[in-house]
């Protein structure tokens, strides 16, 4: 699950983007604008830690492209972070804003450490180091971070509140993914689980299966994992034949099957807030536990990536089954450019990143409207607004590739690049 080495995911990024950039005949100039980050900070965040020691963290925050409006995208604290990686999420959330049509930027930002292994007290500080270097580069109305790998909804609010204490204003809309108590929307935590499965039920509609008798296999249980899992099950009536995810502890990744679907709620039960199950209660509770790598054989419908980049390889890619109809990307950036003809040669359905876990966002740009306006929606209100955004961007991007004859994930791309081409034009940029 850690990131691999062997593959820049700005680089993946940047090539995507190439592809693109040829079947629209963008010009060269075209290209060159938006290739690259409109701006980069860097940071170097000391923080003082429990035993009185001071330790420097490594913090970037990427403000992509804002031609649609404020950036938009997630603070990663992971240990694994890098540069790259927030510039390519920052892609990715451009695209993705602009592939749902919602008035948003895209942006991304990460601090290198393992969460983990810091009390709340620790935490808490970073959360507000890094908001005291940030903030005034910060707001509703230019960018507005949210939760991500590694961070969750309390850190949100620290940030929220040293924002506003640094502003002397209460000024929630500067962080999503809050708690509801705290300026949230109802609907957030689920949103992106929600979302992606909303297009795997389009998918499926469009494929001619019934979801009732479709059964998937899920990398990742943290948010999304564990969201798309129980959707499937409780939306399309789909069964979970395993999930995969990584082991803190160990080190390494397990799967956790059973051939009659597994029990979401049990699972939950059993999993710390990093994502990592306890071994001994699954095995308990009748679990198989396989090497990391097997949710990608299993003989499913759908397979879905939800964890980090870079999943789905050349050498993963072959190893899919030929029970397997639709790979839905819940992560963001899970498939190498070079896996995506052995998809292709196995007539994989492949719903692309940007647009199938961009229930996120929505949600969030949801969550600033309602704190814009001091008003806010049902849960029911939430989701319905959002299965209308999936549903209709999903058939934006089926329609695409049917039209030009192209793949989901480069139509995804022609929809999106050119959303924000426009807008640059229209504001004078190119």
């Amino acid at each position: 699950m850690s990131q691999s080495e062997s593959v820049n995911p700005f680089d993946v990024a940047q090539r995507q983007l190439d592809k693109v950039a040829g079947a629209l005949q963008l010009a060269p100039e075209v290209t060159a604008a938006l290739r690259e980050p409109l701006r980069v900070f860097e940071l170097n965040i000391p923080v003082r830690m429990d035993d009185d020691t001071v330790r420097m963290f490594k913090g970037w925050r990427v403000q992509y492209n804002d031609a649609r409006g404020p950036c938009k995208g997630g603070l990663r604290f992971h240990p694994d972070e890098t540069v790259d990686t927030v510039k390519a999420l920052a892609a990715w959330m451009t695209w993705k804003c602009a592939v749902v049509d919602i008035p948003l930027g895209g942006g991304k930002g990460g601090v290198k450490v393992d969460p983990s292994t810091l009390s709340e007290r620790e935490k808490e500080r970073l959360c507000r180091a890094w908001m005291g270097h940030m903030w005034k580069n910060l707001g509703p109305r230019s960018d507005a971070p949210g939760p991500d790998v590694g961070t969750n909804a309390q850190m949100m609010v620290w940030m929220m509140d040293e924002y506003s204490n640094l502003r002397g204003e209460y000024a929630p809309g500067v962080i999503t993914g809050k708690p509801v108590d705290a300026g949230g929307s109802l609907g957030r935590i689920s949103a992106t689980g929600f979302g992606v499965v909303v297009t795997i039920r389009e998918t499926l509609k469009v494929l001619g299966i019934n979801p009732a008798g479709a059964s998937c296999a899920i990398q990742g249980f943290g948010n999304v994992g564990q969201y798309a899992a129980q959707y499937f099950q409780s939306l399309l009536g789909g069964k979970v034949l395993c999930i995969s995810c990584w082991d803190r502890h160990d080190k390494k990744a397990y799967t956790y099957s059973k051939d009659d679907g597994i029990d979401i709620e049990y699972l939950r039960s059993i999993t710390d807030p990093y994502g990592t199950v306890d071994k001994r209660k699954a095995e308990e509770g009748g679990y198989r536990i396989e090497d990391g790598d097997a949710w990608i054989e299993k003989d499913a419908t759908v397979l879905i990536p939800a964890a980090l980049e870079n999943a789905i390889t050349p050498e993963s890619a072959a190893k899919i089954s030929s029970s397997v109809k639709v790979l839905a990307e819940g992560a963001n950036g899970p498939t190498v450019p070079e896996a995506e003809p052995i998809l292709e040669e196995k007539g994989i359905y492949v719903i692309p990143d940007f647009l199938c876990n961009a229930g996120g966002v929505t949600c969030s740009y949801f969550e600033q409207v309602q704190n814009d306006m001091n008003y806010y929606w049902s849960e029911d209100e939430v989701q319905q607004r959002l299965d209308e955004k999936m549903t209709t961007a999903f058939y934006a991007v089926h329609e695409m590739a049917h039209e030009r004859n192209v793949d989901n994930r480069l139509a995804a791309y022609m929809v999106s690049v050119k959303r924000v081409m426009d807008a640059m034009r229209l504001r004078g940029w190119l």
